[in-house]
């Protein structure tokens, strides 16, 4: 196992570009670029490894997946995508968002958790896995990435997007609440009061290492919303060209482990060793 404090340098560039051509993403996209255009190429590589026509798709799981922010983009693609949600109210949301879309035939919703999601989900069934916003709020992070592996096919692919401890110290921190700020990081699960919403945020080297614990070779780590989160929305919607340089701005930075720790969120993108073979 490399060391967890070191995340691996990451080959996968993210590039803003792909993303102001999709009219489908509004401005909100921001918050999503990086992960997006990360979990795109990883998609497209995954089938050319498959050997498959462009036209028959990879079968995706997305876990805690709600109202298909990824996955009607994704399904899109050409992918048949499997939300599992708690929600009702998500489930519905989505059904009426890919028939918009035009992707309803790709788009299935079954209600669900990630403990429990070998109950509606079938093990060893996907090319790729999609667990965003979901570590966070399961009980044990380590069982609820070990479930997520467990869907994989021998070779597959799963994005992990988790809570950041470094950007929430620093979104406290820059409120003026110090003490909250001093307690989140003090805290074993990086939470700053009794209050906070949250209750697990994790650093790079945490996430790495529950994603190497769980047999996956770590290809790619990046910084979400390093700085999307501290620039104040009205500069970016009145500031000529404001929004197409934050873009270029949050690409950038995204793959430097310095700016890891400050990050609001944290991509992890795992490949099972036998897909990440030349």
């Amino acid at each position: 196992m490399s060391d967890p404090m070191r995340p691996p340098v990451s080959h996968h560039r993210p590039q803003t570009a792909s993303l102001r051509s999709d009219p489908s993403r509004p401005r909100a996209s921001l918050r999503t670029a990086v992960v997006w255009d990360v979990l795109k190429d990883a998609l497209d590589r995954r089938v050319k490894a498959t050997g498959r026509d462009a036209h028959v798709g990879l079968d995706v799981l997305d876990t805690g997946g709600g109202s298909g922010n990824f996955a009607v983009p994704v399904a899109r693609l050409g992918h048949r995508v499997t939300v599992v949600d708690p929600s009702p109210n998500a489930l519905f949301a989505l059904e009426r968002r890919a028939a918009e879309a035009g992707v309803a035939d790709r788009v299935r919703g079954v209600q669900g958790d990630a403990h429990g999601l070998f109950d509606v989900v079938e093990r060893g069934a996907y090319d790729a896995v999609l667990c965003h916003g979901v570590l966070e709020y399961v009980d044990d992070p380590a069982e609820g990435i070990g479930n997520a592996v467990a869907a994989l096919r021998s070779e597959g692919v799963l994005s992990l997007l988790a809570s950041g401890l470094g950007g929430a110290v620093l979104a406290r921190a820059l409120a003026g609440h110090f003490k909250e700020a001093r307690h989140a990081l003090d805290d074993p699960n990086g939470r700053w009061g009794e209050g906070d919403p949250v209750p697990h945020r994790f650093t790079a080297g945490q996430l790495t290492e529950l994603v190497e614990g769980a047999g996956l070779r770590v290809a790619a780590v990046h910084g979400v919303r390093v700085f999307a989160d501290l620039v104040p929305g009205v500069l970016v919607d009145t500031e000529p060209g404001a929004l197409d340089a934050l873009l270029k701005l949050e690409a950038a930075a995204a793959e430097l482990p310095a700016f890891h720790s400050v990050a609001t969120q944290l991509h992890v993108l795992g490949e099972t060793p036998v897909a990440t073979e030349d």
